[in-house]
């Protein structure tokens, strides 16, 4: 795929990221944004993401701005560190698209880049290098600070007890999760480490991965299985029988945990969340962490939280834990919602029961690898046109349509079918909400059967 810039920051084959064009972003990012105290750099474990890693360094103290390099590190834990220091950020990583792919994140030093951010910085390519050279530094025990936020707010016996299996695989995060686990008192396994990159997407995750989930959870007898996404941002977990929590229940129940008011999530994310009597307010947009942040400053309220249905977690308040407070981080994060729902799981006598206690509401995803984006949003737009036809073949009748991001179909049944192209990869998502897992499973690969055969 080109390199694409958008909600993601910039991605794309690795082949493409050339030297000079990495550089481009990079004085384009440190003409359009602000730079506070200088920049830190982090990186994932992609092969790849080293040499990139030594490009943006360059391009930086080349702009005579200081470079402080936290090495691989996850990236909520890189923006918390850069944040703390009032610096701006950049990501060396894909997130989950395969290894033959990479890309960068950017940070100001109060968060995410914003939309008008991405704006500015495509205004400013093509910039002449400014011929300095500014100080390059090691950085801080970055993984340390993110492992300390979280053992702040639960304490050293909060997992006591529990037995948690960490599915390791190349997620820059493992070590870490690894020794936070172990920190709050849990006994810990290690399942499946491996030394070349697997691209891990939290909303689609393969049936020869759930089968292995399952697998070690009897083997091992264990009470949970955590991971995360390769950059450490997307949380996975698993419960006593290998059966995966969507990352849409992990933040409803975090943020119940948490004691927030309001929530802001993607117009993909479970329903389960508006029920009655659980939050003042819940706010839903376009999928992507940009526009949730934005929607979570614009509540302008005290206890904030934003979520995706990946898993991300954004805390847009100093929450109070059991045994401490948790500083605020409005950007995706996989250890806070991790630990939350474990220790919930702890008190509740299992993840099953704590998962059991929320609505009564399904969700299940899916995607479509290599479906160039236009050819995706050509089906969506004849699609539009008449729903009714694709929906007859599965059984279904339409009663309403939301175009807020593709096309969410809310059916007659109750159930919901949601469809879109990836706004960072060329894939096709898929998203369905029933009354049962079965139900939004069975939804969900009859839908995928139809749109494949006229995407292919």
């Amino acid at each position: 795929m080109a390199p694409k810039f958008g909600t993601s920051g910039l991605r794309g084959l690795v082949s493409e990221l050339t030297p000079d064009l990495v550089a481009d972003y990079i004085r384009a990012f440190i003409a359009a944004c602000p730079m506070g105290n200088g920049l830190y750099l982090g990186r994932d474990l992609r092969a790849s993401s080293p040499g990139l890693a030594q490009v943006v360094a360059e391009a930086a103290r080349g702009e005579g701005i200081a470079v402080t390099d936290c090495g691989a590190v996850p990236t909520p834990a890189l923006a918390l560190v850069a944040m703390q220091a009032g610096a701006a950020a950049v990501m060396v990583t894909g997130s989950h698209i395969p290894a033959d792919r990479n890309g960068l994140k950017f940070y100001r030093p109060d968060g995410e880049i914003t939309k008008r951010d991405e704006a500015a910085i495509l205004e400013h390519l093509g910039r002449n290098g400014a011929g300095k050279s500014a100080l390059l530094q090691p950085g801080p025990d970055t993984g340390g600070a993110w492992l300390e936020r979280a053992a702040r707010g639960w304490g050293a016996d909060a997992l006591s007890g529990m037995k948690v299996g960490l599915w390791s695989h190349s997620a820059v995060s493992r070590d870490l999760l690894l020794q936070g686990l172990a920190g709050l008192g849990a006994e810990t396994v290690e399942l499946g480490r491996s030394e070349t990159f697997v691209p891990v997407d939290t909303e689609a995750v393969p049936d020869h991965v759930c089968a292995a989930f399952r697998s070690w959870a009897a083997e091992h007898g264990l009470d949970a299985i955590v991971s995360t996404d390769g950059d450490g941002d997307r949380p996975l977990l698993a419960d006593a029988q290998g059966r995966l929590v969507p990352g849409d229940v992990l933040g409803q129940i975090t943020a119940r945990a948490l004691q927030a008011q309001h929530v802001v999530t993607t117009v993909s994310a479970n329903s389960g969340v508006a029920a009655p009597g659980r939050f003042a307010t819940v706010t839903r947009t376009k999928i992507g962490s940009p526009y949730v942040i934005a929607a979570m400053a614009e509540a302008g309220a005290a206890k904030v939280v934003g979520y995706e249905p990946n898993g991300g977690f954004l805390l847009g308040f100093t929450a109070r834990g059991p045994a401490g407070e948790i500083a605020p981080l409005a950007t995706r994060d996989s250890l806070l919602p991790l630990i939350a729902v474990l220790a919930e799981a702890k008190r509740a006598g299992s993840v099953a029961a704590c998962v059991a206690a929320e609505p009564a509401c399904f969700t299940a995803t899916d995607r479509l690898e290599d479906i160039p984006a236009a050819r995706s949003q050509a089906f969506l737009e004849t699609l539009s046109a008449s729903p009714q036809d694709f929906l007859g073949s599965l059984g279904e009748e339409l009663q309403a349509t939301d175009r807020m991001d593709g096309l969410r179909l809310s059916l007659h049944s109750g159930r919901v079918l949601h469809l879109r192209p990836s706004g960072n990869a060329p894939e096709f998502r898929l998203y369905t909400e029933a009354e049962s897992p079965a139900m939004a499973g069975d939804l969900l690969r009859r839908a995928r059967s139809r749109v494949a055969a006229r995407l292919r």
